[in-house]
């Protein structure tokens, strides 16, 4: 117990010790500033990229890949906080999607610093387009505007049909029906094209809704992998769930008609990432034909992953497992090696200082993550051996597991539930994790383990990056 108030307040004293060293700027002011495109998906995993011919081939191929992403909430609206941010969810305090405990209205005292203003104050033109946050515009007005933005085009109403909504397109208010000119991501794509054409440097927050339930997708796709099924991976309808939390022992094996319905959602899934596939196309095309780009950083990611019969999971996300805390990264840009895959342990916490080191900005204080530009530009840097996840079951989540704290390290993920229960994987030995270690772990490496994750869960500001810092596993 007192080596594990030891390590929390070293982490306290240097979170508190160098604030001014975060918000110095992280490239000379003379630098160039390459114009930034971050394309955030809606619960997309990371198995299927190569089937989206531009993404695989404009981006994947072109760029680089990260092997081991992590989200700090596998949860829309808190994962967006923490990338807006730079913050785990234990310091911006946005739990879930809705009020009062997450969504908008929750975020909206925040976003006087957020990554639109930095972005903005380091001179950069900036938009965001398709979606901001949960319950967006609930509580303000409908044309609403946070601070940071130039251009604004986010829906008010239907978000997830992708027909039939109403956009706050720039503050005037502009209906779409259900023409196979409006579905959304489409429209998000030719203002994504328009916007990339004007004066540089800009930062373009780019956020359809695909792969997200319902997955509707355009006319055009309909017919795109006929008979394809979700990945029956060994963890496909887990045949024994006897060592694991009381939240999953219930769990049913799945049936035969839960089975059809998550290939339906699959296929699904697959034709609306179709969509977002052919934005990718669009804006690599116009960034060429502009000559922008070789000076143009694309980014793309998704807020959380997205389980599909694994463990015995009806489709869904919010649980500690690789299919919802891993999301795709993949990156293309001056200086990133073309082809190249890194199993560095990154974090969403890590977009906000990376943007502010290409582009000269000044990060806050309160910013917790990494900047991944060493990583990108494949320079020698001392790196974090560990990530922090946390989920809040609020009580509207009937289907989630109960609140966790969990720590992934390269080799093994540590979960401490609220229950009182826990879960350890070896993922060196069992990276479908399929056998829960913890009743017979070596009581020394659960020490080390809840020790790591309790100095992250109460870590501030730049503590956050001492509590995170490579040291030895214990094995």
């Amino acid at each position: 117990m007192g080596k594990w108030w030891v390590w929390v307040a070293v982490v306290a004293l240097l979170g508190s010790a160098f604030p001014a060293l975060a918000e110095r700027s992280l490239l000379p002011e003379t630098a160039g500033k390459p114009n930034i495109i971050f394309i955030l998906t809606d619960d997309l995993d990371t198995n299927d990229l190569w089937k989206f011919p531009n993404i695989s081939s404009l981006l994947m191929r072109q760029g680089t890949t990260f092997s081991r992403f992590f989200v700090a909430n596998p949860w829309c609206c808190p994962s967006r906080s923490s990338i807006l941010r730079s913050q785990y969810v234990h310091s911006h305090g946005v739990t879930s999607n809705r009020n009062p405990t997450g969504g908008f209205p929750k975020f909206h005292a925040m976003e006087g610093s957020t990554l639109g203003t930095w972005m903005q104050d380091a001179g950069y033109r900036t938009a965001l387009m398709g979606k901001y946050l949960n319950q967006y515009p609930d509580g303000v007005y409908p044309t609403y505007i946070p601070p940071g933005w130039d251009e604004w085009v986010v829906p008010v109403t239907h978000l997830y049909q992708e027909y039939g909504y109403l956009l706050n397109d720039n503050g005037r208010l502009a209906g779409h029906g259900y023409a196979p000119e409006d579905y959304l991501t489409d429209v998000l794509a030719r203002k994504a094209v328009d916007f990339a054409a004007q004066d540089d440097p800009f930062f373009l927050y780019l956020s359809p809704v695909a792969p997200h339930r319902p997955a509707n997708y355009a006319p055009r796709h309909e017919k795109a992998f006929p008979g394809a099924r979700a990945p029956r991976t060994p963890a496909f309808d887990q045949h024994d769930v006897s060592a694991e939390p009381a939240w999953l022992r219930k769990r049913k094996p799945l049936s035969e008609s839960a089975i059809d319905s998550i290939d339906s959602q699959y296929r699904d899934r697959l034709r609306a990432m179709l969509g977002v596939d052919d934005l990718v196309g669009d804006l690599v095309t116009e960034l060429t034909r502009t000559g922008k780009l070789a000076d143009t950083y694309l980014f793309l990611t998704s807020d959380n992953g997205f389980h599909l019969g694994q463990h015995r999971l009806r489709p869904g996300k919010t649980t500690p497992f690789e299919e919802d805390i891993r999301v795709p990264m993949i990156v293309r840009g001056p200086g990133v090696a073309a082809g190249r895959s890194t199993d560095v342990l990154g974090s969403s916490v890590d977009f906000g200082p990376t943007f502010a080191e290409l582009a000269g900005a000044r990060l806050p204080g309160f910013c917790e993550g990494r900047s991944l530009v060493p990583v990108l530009h494949n320079r020698p840097v001392s790196w974090r051996d560990a990530v922090l996840v946390e989920f809040v079951r609020p009580d509207y989540a009937t289907g989630s597991p109960p609140t966790y704290r969990m720590l992934r390290t390269a080799r093994h993920s540590y979960v401490e539930y609220e229950t009182g229960e826990s879960q350890l994987y070896d993922l060196a030995a069992d990276p479908n994790q399929l056998h829960n270690l913890v009743a017979g772990a070596d009581p020394a490496l659960i020490a080390h383990l809840s020790s790591r994750l309790a100095a992250l869960q109460w870590c501030q500001g730049a503590g956050c990056r001492v509590a995170d810092a490579a040291l030895p596993e214990a094995s």
